[in-house]
């Protein structure tokens, strides 16, 4: 376990002191990322302490500047920042570990290249100028979400430089990226997001044919596991965490029974059985079901590993050379390979992995026992246990498969396995070539002829909007899709303000779906009920309490914003962080209204006014509460209260002038004469 110490800047000293002393603190005293550390290396293998689930390649942090990040053979950060980076990234790891270190270094990479700019490398420089043009670069680079976390990243490295009396110039900085404006649901930058955030019609028609004409291993796995996503708004790193018996069966009474499967949320969520829709059973079971067929020879090999971890595992044909002490270059492509090689194959693969143990022979290859030695630590790095956190097997996994065992380029191994990772189906979807995704295999593609490109958490978005547009409550939905938060239900709402206007709606004249005037609605008209709805509800737009549907075109709004009591305002029952405003709302006209009648009793002047008026506001708040937590009242359920008799601000000028108009003569003369 790696020390923790505190890094304690001297006050007396100057900034540049206090630097080479950080440093040289990072450099010699953490352990964090290991003790045999090197510190001076431009590129840290950090697989050993940062484990992303369901992600298998090496982890490595690379210190390059900001224009070479993206290049293979990049350009280091300079002299002296790039030490301060380091510095910074391991102490910081020490008390904030993190599994998104890339955050950290592209602010640290911004920070740099606003220096650069400025004519130094030099951390102690760093000023408000210097990181709010760091700040512009952000926002010229990224997309605004991730400007706004980079930003804030950025703010971190600056309070870290000012606490610890790292620069001349101790200012306070706060990230001035806005956060982006979410729930917009108009216009071209909603439309943009709402298309990259889901799967194209072409992706989804085409989706279920490609699962049906798959034949290679590759392409049946990666169609039956976008099948599974398709059926409950899953993350990739939790389906590929799934165990292989991981199907749920309970009887419904109804002589059926309910599907579903045992599920490990990725983000904190307690372990859940996730229940499969009945109009999706069917092919997830399926789905499984070719999964499992696929993988069972691997489960197999780590069964066997598992039992006998210093022997190399034979299929039963090739038992008999287990006794041998030499193999030939044929033999050892037997044991290697799953199919017949050239054993040249064999050859180069001995060359890399196997050091000779004996004299070489002109027809023997390798020992047996090197060859057992060399296969043994080709297994995956933790074995047997695939993921501590939640103590899966290898032998119990549903994802794991022979070494290749679903490449096209590569022969397949017989006694070495991997698990599928996240890389192996995003490649087959189409993210690094075209060639290698099931579409392009199946030959499908976009309307226009392009290719057809799908991220695995599209399918989660997809679902997170059907569900919106179906009105499942929030909370049903965050449960469903394994959040802890239902505030994070929004990032995954894409339904368009058309669709949101056609299910009010759709709810116009329907007594268990809308409360209020418009459910009370006289039906003596003829007219179809959605020639009638938009009629009533020409638009809508969402407030803080609901959805205002009242038509710009006609007028302004009459009420200035008090959507509380106007009659043009809908609710929506299941909306939490709406109920949770109105609460709010009642909570504060409760105190504000014995405020009034405190001031009421001590005799202070217009206090009755304001009491008539908080109570109004409580009454009409406590209405509408009463709707929202009546079991009766189903949720998704459109209400809509009548107007408050408040008038407007054209009620109350036409009063005053009514008002002066009424007293004497000689009072109006007095005051025109004034006013002149």
């Amino acid at each position: 376990m790696s020390e923790i110490v505190v890094f304690v800047p001297r006050a007396e000293l100057d900034a540049q002191a206090n630097l080479e002393g950080f440093i040289e603190f990072c450099r010699c005293r953490l352990t964090v990322f290991g003790k045999d550390l090197d510190f001076d290396g431009n590129k840290w293998d950090v697989s050993e302490t940062i484990e992303l689930k369901a992600k298998y390649h090496a982890i490595r942090m690379v210190f390059s500047n900001l224009e070479t990040s993206t290049k293979k053979n990049f350009v280091p950060m300079q002299e002296p920042y790039l030490s301060f980076a380091k510095g910074y990234m391991r102490n910081q790891h020490a008390f904030r570990p993190t599994d998104n270190v890339s955050g950290r270094l592209v602010a640290l990479r911004v920070l740099e290249a606003a220096l650069l700019e400025a004519g130094t490398a030099d951390p102690v420089r760093v000023d408000s100028h210097i990181l709010n043009r760091a700040a512009q670069m952000l926002k010229d680079r990224l997309a605004p979400a991730t400007a706004y976390r980079a930003g804030g990243q950025l703010e971190l490295v600056s309070e870290f430089l000012r606490v610890n009396h790292l620069t001349s110039i101790r200012a306070i900085w706060h990230n001035p990226i806005p956060r982006p404006v979410e729930g917009v649901r108009v216009g071209k930058v909603f439309d943009d997001r709402r298309t990259a955030k889901l799967p194209s019609e072409a992706a989804l028609g085409a989706l279920p044919k490609v699962y049906r004409l798959a034949t290679e291993p590759g392409d049946i796995l990666v169609s039956s596991a976008c099948a599974i996503l398709c059926s409950a708004p899953d993350r990739i790193n939790e389906l590929l965490l799934l165990p292989e018996k991981c199907e749920v069966r309970q009887p419904n009474g109804e002589n059926g029974e309910h599907f579903g499967l045992r599920w490990w949320p990725a983000k904190g969520a307690d372990p859940m059985v996730k229940w499969v829709v009945s109009s999706m059973s069917g092919i997830v079971q399926e789905a499984i079901e070719r999964i499992r067929r696929l993988t069972d020879e691997a489960r197999t090999v780590a069964r066997w590993y598992e039992q006998n971890p210093t022997r190399i595992y034979l299929s039963a044909e090739l038992q008999h050379l287990r006794v041998k002490e030499w193999l030939t270059l044929r033999e050892v492509a037997d044991i290697l390979f799953a199919e017949a090689v050239n054993i040249n194959v064999a050859r180069e693969w001995c060359k890399k992995n196997i050091a000779v143990s004996g004299p070489f022979r002109k027809n023997l290859a390798v020992r047996f026992a090197d060859l057992e030695a060399a296969v043994l630590k080709w297994l995956p790095r933790g074995f047997p246990v695939m993921v501590d956190g939640i103590g899966l097997r290898y032998s119990e996994a549903l994802f794991v498969i022979l070494r290749n065992g679903i490449g096209v380029r590569k022969s397949s191994f017989r006694c070495i396995i991997e698990p599928v990772g996240q890389g192996l189906i995003w490649n087959r979807l189409g993210a690094r070539d075209d060639q290698m995704s099931i579409f392009y295999r199946a030959g499908f593609t976009e309307d226009d002829g392009s290719s057809i490109h799908v991220t695995t958490h599209q399918f989660r978005h997809y679902l997170n909007t059907l569900a919106q547009a179906g009105g499942l409550s929030q909370l049903d939905i965050a449960k469903w899709s394994g959040r802890k938060d239902i505030r994070q239900n929004e990032v995954y709402d894409h339904e368009s303000n058309d669709s949101l206007l056609a299910r009010v709606r759709e709810a116009v004249g329907d007594d268990t779906r809308m409360f209020g005037p418009l459910a009370a609605a006289s039906r003596k008209n003829l007219i179809p009920r959605d020639q009638f709805a938009r009629l009533k509800v020409p638009t809508a737009h969402t407030t803080e309490f609901g959805y205002c549907i009242h038509d710009y075109v006609m007028a302004p709004c009459q009420m200035h914003r008090d959507c509380i009591n106007c009659g043009e305002q809908v609710c929506i029952k299941g909306e939490v962080e709406k109920e949770g405003r109105t609460r709010l709302a009642f909570a504060e006209a409760t105190r504000l209204l014995q405020m009034a009648e405190k001031a009421e009793e001590e005799g202070d002047f217009g206090a009755s006014e304001w009491v008539e008026h908080h109570r109004a506001q409580m009454e009409r708040l406590s209405s509408l509460m009463e709707i929202l937590e009546s079991p009766s009242v189903p949720s998704g359920a459109v209400i809509r209260l009548s107007p408050a008799n408040v008038p407007s601000r054209l009620d109350h000028a036409v009063a005053a002038r009514l008002g002066y108009e009424e007293q004497p003569k000689h009072t109006i003369l007095g005051i025109q004469e004034v006013s002149r």
